[in-house]
């Protein structure tokens, strides 16, 4: 019988995953789709947010600012990129200022460190691109810029390292309740555990009502996004906001981790938890506000659009414990943003409360550093140079446009919850992530996926199910046309 059971592998999942593996427990994580991240953490505003946003007193609030601070840390030991770019709210009229200055106090109640009010000549010396009619904002300084994927990566790896099982293709069809256990029923087979963690995002609601009457809903809200090309990555320094309104902290120009540029996002309330269309409405929103930070946004130089599902909860906060009537069921539930922030301060405190009801004694092996996959695009020529001695693999540029090697691409495969499709390639790699948006490397990269995992290129999908990139074969093997 395994100890914990938890579903989902999104941030909240893999980090409380990650967290849980500190105590000398047998823990395993169940992921529907075909890879972990594959639902709302891979696409949100990978922003490290202060916290001044938060209603007082509320959970976002709490969990922002202690997983703002606990992010140093965290992803020193994982080894993920971290740039504390500070942030600004920018207002266009003076008139607005006493909402910067609301905003401000309510950040202070938050206990956020470092919060100013900057005029318009400070405001344009530290972003001379910004449109000039801002003329206040909000400046953050303890906002930074992280990527979500790469995060959700680590964890997860950090966490199979210290021994977390992770079975994906595993939706959970029903959860009852055994003799002194739960009986956790999924696509991959059936499991006895004493505890369930349930960090299922937009699905918490249907996993939660299994076992417990007290019933909450998941309101799927859209966010569609553009993102530019890496020459406009010195464009923005900080993460520029827009005064937020009550459907989120509204449209925003920022920089990523990665050197790209993001715009975005809008925020729709729809029915479809799974819509995760770009559409013409939501685009021409996002460039309109877009255009109020940023005059003149360059579209050539788009490279991709996407969109993400935020999981508002009709509870309108973090829904986080154990349920009043399901013994050791804990949810984590509702984690919209500041989710991403917040995720290794929920994870730590669920880890702990678990462990508390289990009476789990620590795990004195745990370890908590996590080595990146080296990246050649950033290597001097000295270090690509050991790189290729030590192995071959990395004289082959796979992507042109990140400049990933074979090299990455085979380790992104092999590691601990290693890739399995295209897509679970391009969040490890960023082979795929560039201007041509994977034109030129997928080939390539389906080819070494087959030698890796065994597989005919027809069993290559971009993300599990019926996302298959080829047909059939054209020649030799092909004349026998597949299904």
């Amino acid at each position: 019988m395994l100890d914990v059971i938890i579903i989902g592998g999104g941030v909240i999942g893999c980090s409380v995953a990650r967290s849980l593996a500190r105590y000398d427990l047998k823990i395993a994580l169940l992921e529907k789709a075909a890879d972990i991240c594959e639902g709302q953490s891979k696409a949100n505003t990978a922003i490290v947010h202060g916290g001044y946003d938060a209603k007082p007193h509320t959970l976002k609030a709490k969990y922002n600012v202690l997983g703002n601070q606990m992010f140093g840390t965290l992803c020193t030991e994982l080894d993920v990129p971290l740039k504390w770019n500070t942030s600004l709210v920018v207002c266009f009229s003076e008139d607005d200022i006493p909402k910067l200055e609301a905003l401000k106090k309510q950040g202070e109640i938050n206990e956020v460190p470092k919060l100013r009010i900057i005029g318009r000549e400070e405001l344009h010396k530290r972003e001379p691109s910004l449109s000039p009619n801002a003329c206040a904002a909000l400046l953050v300084e303890t906002g930074g810029i992280v990527c979500p994927y790469e995060l959700t990566v680590a964890n997860a790896e950090n966490a199979a390292e210290n021994g977390v099982l992770f079975y994906r293709n595993a939706e959970v069809t029903k959860i009852e309740k055994g003799d002194s256990c739960w009986v956790v029923k999924s696509k991959a087979g059936a499991f006895e555990t004493k505890a369930v963690v349930n960090c299922a995002g937009l699905y918490s609601d249907a996993i939660n009502a299994m076992v417990s009457e007290d019933a909450f809903k998941i309101l799927p809200r859209r966010g569609e996004y553009y993102i530019l090309d890496k020459k406009y990555a010195d464009v923005f320094h900080a993460s520029v906001f827009q005064l937020p309104t009550k459907l989120g902290k509204g449209i925003l120009v920022s920089p990523t981790v990665d050197g790209t540029v993001l715009i975005g996002p809008t925020a729709e309330d729809i029915l479809d938890k799974s819509d995760i269309r770009t559409t013409p409405q939501g685009l021409a929103k996002a460039l309109k506000f877009g255009s109020l930070t940023w005059e003149n946004i360059p579209l050539r130089d788009v490279i991709t659009t996407f969109s993400g599902i935020r999981a508002h909860s009709d509870r309108d906060d973090f829904i986080l414990g154990e349920a009043p009537d399901a013994p050791l069921f804990f949810n984590a539930s509702g984690i919209e943003s500041p989710g991403l922030t917040s995720s290794p301060a929920i994870a730590r405190d669920l880890a702990d409360l678990v462990a508390e009801r289990l009476d789990a004694k620590e795990n004195p092996n745990f370890n908590p550093i996590r080595k990146a996959i080296p990246k050649f695009r950033e290597m001097d020529d000295l270090e690509r140079a050991k790189a290729i001695a030590a192995n071959p693999d990395y004289a082959k540029i796979v992507c042109r446009c990140e400049t990933v090697t074979e090299a990455e691409i085979r380790e992104a495969i092999r590691r601990p919850v290693g890739a399995q499709t295209i897509d679970g390639i391009k969040r490890r790699t960023r082979a795929g992530m560039g201007r041509c948006q994977a034109g030129f490397c997928t080939p390539r990269t389906i080819q070494i996926l087959c030698e890796e995992l065994n597989l005919s290129p027809l069993e290559i999908t971009k993300f599990g199910e019926d996302s298959k990139l080829l047909h059939s074969y054209l020649f030799g093997k092909g004349e026998q046309r597949h299904a």
